[in-house]
């Protein structure tokens, strides 16, 4: 871990000076950054003993102390005064495990076998007859919005998806950009619950277990309004509801391709969520290094430590997603720590903030531009890694890539200079497939630089696409490519280096989306 150059270099003048930003020495610091020390982090951090890593559970604390560790004993970083516990800001989250009933007419369901959902709202007792069925939500300009509908204040049975006949041509995950529509318009339209027809419910209630039977986690301090109740059903739970005694439901999905189909049902429905919470804490960590004529503004690196932790005793080890982030942010905490010792440090303040929580709403990074340690406005760039260790199936044949989200989203600055670093130093290929407003996935909102970005922080988002053993227990250290991940370390140190360093700060000059 280059310690002893650590301990060598203590001794050190640590005077500055700095006139103008010297390439030369970014290149030197960014050869700090080794394939064996991030091989030798991410190995700890994707441990059985470590047990995936899952916000508020042992093996999140136990890699939060192994984060400390580093920043206070191997590189010496000092702790924060204006933190508590120096290096840890400490978060309040809610924990809320899964339960609840659902009654139509006077059949009971079972929550997982018959239905699910992913616990965004507030507890309730729901009881009606007033059950209206709407098809797909949609018309031929692909969302409907409800005209001569009468949902307020009523439980809305929907199809998933969207007919064939409107699918985008070329785009087979429309289903994703409807479904965020038709909840966004169901909410606004006052209606009570949504129930959705999951016409792939074994499947999906497969894929996604590790969501629905693992506790809703919040923030304590989260005061958003609530998501509206949405419960994914069974087919034959939807028969049920329709009441199709007579017509089977592929009538009702065959009368709904072409046009909106509205249909008042005539059934007696009860949903109960009442779940007994916990209160539980996790842990950003923060390593500070502090910068000289500019040290009141910030650069902010960041990561997210946490995984999905275990699953019917399967560890899900998150050695990409995203242990690889992480490794990452502690091989530059000790890039830019070495060049601080040898009197070459940033001018501008950087701070290396691993954070909990991602992977249960982007928790940590959201409680951190709350209840900001350093203020938003002395904020320059938020610099985001998560998951760089990979390669995706539309790059399987070229690791020298890297999917970049959000540069351009906020300063034209911020943008030009990552392009610049890159072609000056990794020549890495720069993929902008997902920093498309239109893309499906919607990555720029999905991970902790969302936050920032939120706030008028200009971000850039390291990602390396999805693979096979996406959330899933084979996410494994054996899997990892240390050369692409020590490349795209290297990026992220010359872009922050340059954002440090250079005279002016960057500006924001591109007005922000409406989400």
């Amino acid at each position: 871990m280059k310690l002893s150059l650590l301990i060598a270099l203590t001794g050190l003048a640590t005077t500055f000076s700095y006139t103008q930003v010297d390439s030369n020495l970014s290149k030197r610091y960014a050869g700090t950054i080794s394939n064996t020390d991030l091989k030798e982090h991410l190995t700890i951090l994707a441990s059985d003993s470590l047990e995936g890593r899952e916000t508020g559970m042992l093996g999140q604390k136990k890699a939060a102390k192994y984060i400390k560790k580093h920043f206070s004993e191997t590189l010496g970083l000092e702790p924060l005064a204006k933190l508590t516990e120096g290096y840890f800001q400490t978060f309040p989250i809610t924990i809320l495990p899964p339960k609840g009933s659902l009654r139509v007419n006077d059949k009971a369901y079972n929550f997982k076998t018959d239905f699910y959902y992913f616990g965004g709202f507030k507890d309730q007792t729901i009881e009606t007859d007033e059950v209206v069925f709407i098809g797909y939500g949609i018309d031929d300009s692909l969302y409907s919005d409800y005209k001569n509908v009468d949902v307020k204040g009523k439980v809305v049975l929907m199809l998933s998806g969207v007919p064939k006949t409107i699918e985008k041509k070329g785009n087979p995950e429309t289903w994703i950009a409807s479904w965020r529509t038709k909840f966004n318009l169901a909410k606004a339209k006052g209606v009570k619950a949504v129930l959705m027809v999951d016409s792939r419910y074994d499947e999906n209630s497969k894929s996604l277990a590790h969501y629905i039977e693992k506790p809703f986690t919040k923030l304590a301090t989260d005061t958003s309004e609530e998501s509206l109740p949405v419960l994914y059903l069974r087919e034959d739970v939807a028969t049920e509801i329709l009441g199709t005694s007579n017509k089977s439901l592929a009538y009702f999905i065959k009368k709904s391709k072409k046009k909106p189909f509205y249909k008042p049902l005539n059934c007696k429905l009860q949903i109960i969520v009442n779940r007994e919470e916990q209160n539980l804490t996790s842990e950003n960590v923060l390593g500070f290094i502090e910068g000289t004529d500019k040290k009141d503004e910030i650069i902010v690196l960041t990561a997210h430590y946490d995984h999905l932790g275990k699953i019917d005793g399967e560890i899900f080890y998150g050695a990409d997603d995203d242990g690889s982030g992480t490794s990452a942010l502690l091989e530059l905490a000790e890039a830019f720590t070495i060049a601080k010792r040898e009197g070459n440090g940033p001018r501008r303040s950087i701070l290396i903030m691993p954070v909990s929580g991602e992977e249960k709403g982007l928790l940590g990074s959201q409680y951190y531009t709350d209840f900001p340690v350093f203020p938003l406005e002395n904020t320059v760039a938020n610099l985001n890694i998560d998951m760089i260790g990979r390669l995706d199936e539309a790059h399987k044949n070229n690791s020298n890539y890297i999917y970049l989200i959000g540069s351009d989203k906020l300063s034209t600055d911020l943008h030009n200079i990552s392009e610049a670093e890159n072609a000056k130093h990794t020549k890495l290929e720069l993929d902008y497939k997902y920093n498309d407003e239109n893309d499906p996935n919607r990555f720029y909102y999905r991970s902790d630089h969302w936050n920032f970005a939120k706030n008028n922080v200009p971000v850039i988002f390291y990602f390396n696409g999805v693979h096979a053993d996406y959330h899933k227990s084979t996410d494994t250290v054996d899997k990892i490519d240390f050369d692409k991940m020590q490349k795209i370390t290297r990026l992220v140190l010359y872009t922050a280096w340059e954002l440090a360093n250079r005279e002016e700060r960057i500006k924001v000059d591109i007005l922000p989306s409406a989400k």
